[in-house]
């Protein structure tokens, strides 16, 4: 998937790279006719371990195949490279004991969010499939000798989660997702389109960009007639897996509820778009509707943001970190009403759109930038690596 966690370490790469660093990163997938740019363009190598191994099991055991295929490639950095000073792993920590092996490496953690909370415990089944898993989580994570976390948000969650680690004083240090902001043009809205960019997974929430919409479409006829009423449209693009059940049962859920709600020659559905075409969505539209609630931290209203756009999302978790309510963009709550009001904003004052994106782009500039998130994750690297040779 052509996520936010791939992003970050995407960024990660590059940015160590161009502060001189060597970089290789390994990974158990990788297809090159679908991923982004940066991997298949030689700046650092990415060396693919276990890609026959399988995601699931029957739509099952996701979890226990997850950490088989990087133990996979954790056991081949193990034996057949040479000690690094730093290794940083990401999203899955089981494989943190075997780096620990390699000659006093040290091991920096991403933690995106903790995974015992993503995963469901709905059935004693399940709650007895995931105990180990969830014990190897916590007990694997504080073995990393830094953990990073992507927000104050998840930092927080991180204390009240893993209450073991906290009690012995474990805490994460902050270092935000970046965007390369110079990757967007100026904007170029012609038409009254709002954008949703998410993966195709329910925790993302869609239906309430969807819902939203269809109440705003609904509620302005008086205000937009004629063209302007035909130009109202929502386009909802993002990672989409057909390896994956979910990906293709929720897509389907989607067009089913734009039936429902009367919208479907209002709502375009685009597929795993590229990064081009993205930021082609991103300068067309006159804002990014961001549905997640609790989302950990949130890439996609950094990159619009960036874009000179103005973000709708929810009260809640990451983006309350990233957007400044009122200036960069609504804070509101998970309902379509909430929503719905605030997108009418965009369409009675046709220039807020772009005072707000003026505001949103230099608000990313100052804090979201690559180069802000190299020159902190440069520090931590280098802070590790002394530490390394002092040892």
């Amino acid at each position: 998937m052509l996520g936010g966690a791939e992003r970050l370490i995407v960024d990660a790469a590059v940015e160590l790279s161009s502060k001189g660093h060597n970089v290789h990163v390994f990974t158990s997938h990788h297809d090159k006719t679908r991923c982004f740019e940066e991997t298949v363009s030689g700046i650092f190598p990415v060396t693919v371990y276990g890609a026959f191994l399988p995601r699931h099991i029957f739509y099952r055991l996701h979890a226990v195949c997850a950490y088989l295929r990087c133990i996979f490639v954790a056991l081949f950095v193990l034996f057949l490279y040479p000690s690094f000073d730093i290794i940083l792993v990401d999203q899955v920590s089981v494989v943190i004991p075997l780096m620990k092996l390699k000659n006093l490496s040290k091991v920096v953690f991403y933690c995106h969010f903790p995974d015992l909370l993503l995963a469901q415990h709905t059935t004693i089944l399940r709650r007895i499939y995931r105990k180990p898993i969830d014990f190897l989580e916590e007990m694997t994570t504080g073995m990393a000798d830094l953990i990073l976390v992507n927000s104050k948000f998840t930092a927080s969650t991180f204390a009240k989660t893993f209450k073991q680690l906290s009690s012995r004083g474990v805490r994460p240090s902050v270092l935000y997702p970046a965007v390369n902001v110079d990757q967007f043009d100026e904007p170029s809205a012609t038409k009254l389109t709002f954008l949703s960019i998410n993966r195709f997974e329910r925790k993302k929430h869609i239906e309430l960009a969807i819902s939203a919409f269809a109440m705003l479409y609904n509620s302005q006829q008086e205000f937009l007639r004629g063209d302007k009423r035909e130009e109202l449209s929502l386009v909802i693009a993002g990672g989409f897996d057909k390896r994956l059940r979910e990906n293709v049962e929720y897509l389907e859920e989607l067009k089913c509820l734009v039936e429902r709600e009367g919208v479907s020659d209002r709502v375009q559905f685009i597929t795993s778009c590229s990064t081009p075409e993205r930021n082609t969505l991103l300068s067309q539209c006159l804002c990014l509707l961001y549905a997640p609630k609790d989302e950990h931290f949130g890439i996609v209203p950094i990159e619009a943001m960036a874009a000179h756009k103005p973000v709708v999302a929810c009260n809640s978790g990451g983006p309350v970190e990233s957007i400044k309510n009122g200036v960069t963009g609504y804070l509101c709550e998970p309902t379509p009403q909430d929503f719905s009001a605030a997108m009418s904003n965009f369409l009675r004052d046709p220039q807020l759109s772009k005072a707000m994106g003026m505001e949103a782009r230099q608000h990313v500039v100052e804090l979201f930038s690559t180069k802000t998130f190299g020159h902190h994750l440069n520090a931590y690297v280098v802070d590790s690596a002394l530490r390394r040779k002092k040892e």
